[in-house]
């Protein structure tokens, strides 16, 4: 098999429909509630309108979560709240409807679906349906070492496709994406910082697990180290991936370039779907208009990633707790605007009169 090239995703990735745009333009002018009157729902309903190709728009009535796994090496110099190697623990809360976006996805009737990338725990801790995909156990210590060989990216790359392809084949007409991880917030501020030119300290945030001042610190210094290391591979995304990435950063922007591909819309969460976004952007520049931004998380990095795909989020509601929690959220809001530009009745034009 020869290897992969991200850009050759930039071939096979076209905008959405900008004709049926213009069409649900044209519609949304003729209903009955005023032009502007609900905000962003009709830019959003439009947008959906362009991804399915149809007006009036689809209702979303195959929503899916998809949350990629994996730990960090990096962790263990104390940069998460978590401890190193825990991420399991954040699979099993989920799996058993304990973690906020499963109660959440319960509470909505949205299946959640976890994929083990490279969590570093025994897979017989965990069901055979999650870990079968497993590309490696845990991920190295980007500060000093790749996080992978090139092999193991490539392969991660291929899982996220092949979920992808899987999800399209099986109907899901919107995925909300997020992570599972221990340690991830640090090789995605890497990413982000590389990808954006900017130095560590302006992309370290305190992470979904609320890190104190000196983990602050420790988290900061990791990221200064792995922007040496992640410098002089930046044109090229499989070798970044593999020396500042993860398992589960590959799958995950192997996911959303091959989900742009299949034309299925996916909702970003937080700043590790941000830098994999990213970094799918730089490969091929058509697949941001496939993503929603669903929320604000404060990590300077999403920020940033964000400005840079020039994604506007839909939520700002102070949520830190990852896991694809805060896209979750936003899945209400599209779903109404495909609603509301379905439903809606047109105008009513007055009869002229005969005699007039």
């Amino acid at each position: 098999m020869s290897r992969l090239n991200l850009d050759d995703f930039s071939d096979l990735i076209e905008r959405p429909d900008s004709g049926m745009r213009r069409d649900a333009e044209e519609r949304r002018e003729r209903l009955a509630v005023p032009p502007g009157a609900l905000g962003r729902l009709d830019e959003l309903g439009e947008w959906l309108s362009a991804a399915q190709a149809s007006v009036p728009v689809k209702a979303i009535e195959q929503p899916r979560v998809v949350l990629f796994a994996g730990d960090h090496g990096v962790a263990e110099l104390g940069v998460s709240g978590r401890e190193s190697g825990s991420a399991h623990e954040l699979v099993r809360a989920t799996l058993e409807g304990a973690s906020p976006v499963a109660v959440l996805a319960r509470r909505m009737g949205v299946p959640v679906r976890v994929v083990d990338a490279g969590l570093d725990c025994d897979p017989e801790l965990l069901p055979d349906e999650v870990v079968r995909h497993r590309v490696r156990r845990g991920s190295g210590r980007i500060d000093i070492e790749d996080a992978m060989t090139i092999e193991e990216t490539e392969a991660a790359v291929r899982l996220g496709m092949a979920i992808a392809d899987e999800e399209a084949d099986s109907g899901t007409d919107l995925v909300v994406l997020g992570d599972l991880s221990v340690g991830g917030t640090t090789p995605a501020s890497t990413l982000i910082a590389a990808l954006c030119g900017t130095d560590a300290s302006v992309v370290t945030g305190r992470g979904g697990a609320s890190i104190d001042d000196l983990a602050w610190m420790r988290k900061c210094a990791a990221i200064r180290d792995a922007l040496r290391r992640a410098r002089p591979v930046l044109g090229d995304q499989l070798e970044l991936l593999a020396a500042v990435g993860g398992a589960d950063l590959a799958a995950t922007t192997g996911f959303l370039l091959q989900s742009a591909v299949r034309r299925m819309p996916v909702i970003l969460d937080g700043v590790v779907s941000a830098a994999c976004a990213l970094v799918g952007q730089r490969a091929a520049f058509r697949a941001p208009d496939w993503w929603l931004a669903g929320q604000v998380t404060g990590e300077p990095a999403q920020t940033k990633a964000l400005d840079r795909m020039a994604l506007n989020p839909l939520l700002d509601h102070g949520v830190t707790v990852g896991e694809g929690t805060g896209a979750l959220l936003a899945l209400p809001l599209v779903q109404a605007s495909a609603a509301l530009a379905a439903e809606l009745p047109e105008r009513t034009e007055p009869v002229e009169s005969e005699t007039d």
